[in-house]
């Protein structure tokens, strides 16, 4: 085919106008699935204070007729306590670009203050997830999770659970033990402590990859027995997925966590949660500070929160500790 002599194209044209969609199509995921399942409370300072209590073990009780009293000893409740950690992100675009009409009003300061808001709540689920130790001082840091669980745990060789100590009043840091694969023997095993320790285990919060990993439990045949139809009937199709596993000592929802696979460190780890139990304290909830002055032409903003994570009763929650998070092998 051929092109008549002369003929005016679009390639050499210099007028025409750009045809650019002004629907943004964000994939990024905004999704924070412990921050939003757990409560919120007002912390009134900067290390927050609470109490857990335990009842005391049962016992062989059979007491002699006409016996004198005696009294048993009142145990005082535990007080715990975490630090509140100040999270911030900020922007700044000048006022030329404001000003110019573009695509979507992507570059324009209300969008970017939206965006930097769904960054800063996934950045408070990353903390609550991070192996942290509570910190004090004028750069303070919440002690996250894995510094909190010591009674439900399964760890992999030479790991060593952290904990809160009531000596300093700080959470310490677990230690990381050898990796393995994630198993429902594994899974079993921390939600039977739990159950022996009281919990009542509602979610399941894990890496993408583990997830995987979890559909894989279906296959077994001790699994079978606890199968069932889901649905109305209606247009049914058989799905690559699972998101409920009931099991010996309980059922749990299985959730996906996309903040949990971003890296080896916090996907290494997946919790037995009921949100029962734990809370996020706003000393300062996310908010802008207006109070901002720019020598600029320029509008800027800083949006900032500052909070801690409180964990009523460690023994409301479960982790299964150091298995493959991103890969058969990582």
């Amino acid at each position: 085919m051929a092109v008549i002599a002369n003929t005016f194209q679009s390639t050499s044209a210099k007028g025409n106008r750009e045809q650019l969609s002004d629907v943004v199509n964000r994939i990024d995921p905004e999704d924070t699935p412990i921050y939003t399942m757990i409560g919120r409370e007002k912390a009134e300072s900067t290390f927050p204070e609470w109490e857990t209590d335990a009842l005391a073990a049962p016992a062989a009780n059979a007491q002699l007729e006409g016996d004198q009293y005696s009294f048993d000893a009142t145990t005082a409740p535990t007080r715990l306590r975490n630090y509140t950690q100040i999270l911030r992100r900020s922007g700044i675009l000048s006022k030329t670009q404001e000003a110019i009409n573009n695509a979507g009003r992507v570059e324009q300061i209300k969008y970017q203050k939206l965006k930097t808001g769904v960054v800063l709540r996934k950045d408070v689920e990353l903390a609550m997830l991070t192996n942290t130790a509570s910190v004090g001082g004028a750069t303070r840091l919440f002690g996250g999770l894995p510094s909190w669980i010591t009674s439900n745990v399964s760890r992999g060789a030479t790991g060593a659970n952290g904990g809160y100590s009531t000596g300093t009043n700080l959470t310490v840091a677990a230690t990381n033990g050898t990796q393995r694969a994630f198993t429902k023997t594994l899974l079993d095993g921390v939600m039977q402590s739990g159950y022996s320790n009281g919990a009542n285990f509602k979610y399941l919060s894990v890496s993408p990859y583990v997830k995987s990993v979890f559909v894989t439990f279906m296959s077994d045949s001790n699994v079978a027995t606890f199968r069932y139809a889901v649905g109305d009937g209606k247009n049914n199709s058989i799905v690559a997925n699972a998101d409920v596993y009931e099991g010996p000592f309980g059922k749990v929802t299985v959730v996906p966590n996309r903040v949990q696979g971003l890296s080896a460190a916090v996907a290494r780890n997946a919790y037995l949660i009921d949100p029962e139990y734990l809370k996020f304290m706003w000393l300062r909830p996310i908010k802008e500070d207006k109070t901002i002055a720019v020598n600029a032409d320029a509008n800027a903003y800083m949006l900032l929160g500052e909070g801690t994570l409180k964990v009523t009763n460690e023994k409301g929650l479960g982790v299964v500790a150091d298995v493959f998070g991103l890969t058969a092998a990582s």
